[in-house]
């Protein structure tokens, strides 16, 4: 486990999960949020947002979460070792989108630029939802299922599945 790509919808856990994954494991954890967007919430260039992408997929290792971009995330699917793909029910995610508000009302969420308008992204977030749930989730099941001959593949499903896989890691890095 070198390269680790954490992914699915929005508001699954992806940036939860990357953070324990990399105090566990030790590899450099990248939110991708943090180099798409500029503090206050607005976007960097395509072009900006590509070059920094790219610069990562250079580096020996990494755990990256996020979706990015459509022609990003499927090169990074590809030169991950270990896909984390986080395919929660439907309305785990609404209800995780909600309870990520009202903790940021207090505390900002943490893998967001600094100052990023907390209502407008969540409102985003809620229209995410929906949309990955009907284009993306579809694509990303059947990748996962091909990449298991290739990769290191943990589908996790449930809190619970969540659950079990910090403690596999954690014994295999013991």
């Amino acid at each position: 486990m070198k390269k680790v790509a954490v992914f699915g919808n929005a508001g699954g856990g992806k940036s939860t999960l990357s953070k324990r994954l990399a105090d566990i494991t030790g590899l450099p954890w990248v939110a991708l949020d943090l180099i798409k967007y500029k503090p206050g919430g607005g976007e960097v260039s395509a072009q900006e947002y590509k070059a920094a992408h790219d610069q990562l997929m250079q580096q020996e290792q990494w755990i990256i979460d996020g979706f990015g971009s459509w022609d990003t995330v499927w090169k990074r699917l590809d030169a991950a070792d270990t896909l984390i793909y986080l395919d929660m029910p439907v309305l785990r995610h609404y209800w995780w989108v909600t309870k990520r508000f009202l903790k940021g009302i207090f505390v900002p969420p943490e893998s967001w630029p600094p100052n990023s308008p907390l209502l407008k992204g969540t409102l985003n977030s809620y229209a995410t939802v929906k949309l990955c749930h009907q284009k993306l989730t579809p694509r990303y099941r059947v990748y996962v299922h091909q990449a298991k001959a290739t990769k290191q593949v943990y589908h996790l499903r449930s809190p619970r599945d969540v659950k079990a896989f910090y403690q596999v890691i954690a014994a295999a890095e013991n």
